[in-house]
């Protein structure tokens, strides 16, 4: 398989601030340290002054440590290691407030007939109804004792930044809607197709020491209902609402499985809708895969699918994959293959290297077609 080069321009480790310079270095000295004592004994270090960061107030510094991270790896390895310290429990003896999030991935539209426009607001009427489900089905490990916000809320509003005010909800002694959630987050429609949004659905849950709330990832029994009771909640006159919840994770682990989640989901309403006109109208469909430097996306690069068919003479459909820091192309190109498989997209080809933003010749995003590739790619 030809590889995809990074497109991503990570920042010059010479720019950080000193206090993140630091860890990054030791993060760097872990994953190459010639014995686990030696990589165990450099973690230690960078979770105390992960821990340090995580006090309320510092999410400044601590969001600063991650943008300025000068690679995947490094970003990588403090992220598992902050992780470890979110999930890490009070002390012997006392009782623990799990604050958590489930994703919801929503996919709306507005249906035929109705206004050009409409908003979802993303307030919830009745979430005793959903806390009711969770706790039927058990969602959270069996906990009975935990509570929801009733809004959905963006990505923003879980994200590094906001992680030690949010967290610091662990010293609270009660179960309560968590603190610290920013107004909800409506979202935007307009007519066309349907589009696919990103949600969290904020809690908190009171459970004894040791006990381990999270550990099943997977979403259970309760998924349907919950998913046909937040799409009613969440549908306003003249739009089709479906909503897909995920498994209730710690924040970090929120964040990072749903913009997952978003993407995935992205790429099956888009590459359904296109290759079933394409088979339609012209037989099947050829797709390519390559990476673009991209000055709007994260760090300035991201991976694009183009659909088309050489007996087609419009320009081929496109979607454009986000990169994001923790992860690597190869992960992305891996969810595409993958699905195109299932798809039984035969003719899919990788473009090496790392190309441009727009099309030379038409000013527009450059989206390649199988039949006018500048070098001959390898089929699979």
């Amino acid at each position: 398989m030809p590889e995809i080069d990074d497109p991503r321009v990570f920042p010059d480790p010479a720019a950080a601030p000193a206090r993140a310079a630091r860890l990054h270095a030791l993060a760097a000295a872990s994953q190459a340290a010639a014995t686990t004592q030696e990589s165990t004994a450099l973690d230690t270090v960078i979770r105390q002054s992960l821990v340090a960061l995580m006090a309320p107030g510092r999410g400044a510094e601590l969001a600063e440590l991650f943008v300025t991270a000068p690679a995947v790896a490094a970003y990588r390895h403090l992220w598992r290691l902050l992780a470890q310290c979110e999930l890490a429990q009070g002390p012997a003896g006392t009782l623990n407030v799990t604050v958590f999030a489930l994703p919801v991935i929503v996919v709306a539209g507005i249906e035929g007939g109705h206004d050009t426009q409409a908003t979802l607001p993303c307030v919830l009427a009745d979430v005793a109804a959903l806390v009711d489900i969770l706790r039927e089905h058990r969602a959270l490990a069996g906990n009975q004792s935990f509570a929801l916000a009733n809004v959905l809320v963006a990505s923003n509003a879980i994200d590094l930044e906001r992680l030690p005010d949010l967290l610091a909800r662990r010293a609270l002694t009660e179960v309560a809607a968590p603190a610290h959630v920013p107004e909800p987050a409506p979202i935007a429609l307009r007519n066309g197709p349907e589009t696919v949004h990103l949600r969290f659905l904020v809690g908190s849950a009171l459970a004894a020491p040791g006990a381990d709330l999270l550990r099943d990832d997977q979403v259970g029994k309760w998924g349907m209902s919950l998913a046909q009771a937040l799409g009613r909640q969440l549908a306003v006159p003249g739009t089709s609402v479906l909503a897909l919840p995920r498994a209730p994770q710690s924040l970090l682990h929120a964040q990072r499985l749903g913009r997952a989640a978003q993407r995935e989901v992205g790429v099956q309403v888009f590459a359904a809708n296109a290759i079933r006109k394409l088979r339609a109208a012209v037989g099947e469909p050829t797709a390519v895969i390559s990476a673009h430097r991209s000055p709007g996306a994260i760090h300035g690069g991201e991976v694009r699918l183009s659909l088309s068919s050489p007996f087609d003479p419009r320009e081929a459909e496109g979607f454009r994959c986000p990169l994001y820091p923790q992860e690597s192309v190869a992960d992305v190109v891996a969810m595409l293959t993958g699905f195109l498989a299932e798809c039984r997209v035969a003719d899919v080809r990788i473009v090496p290297g790392v190309h441009a933003d727009r099309d030379s010749r038409t000013g527009l995003t450059l989206l390649f077609k199988g039949d006018d590739l500048p070098e001959p790619p390898a089929t699979h």
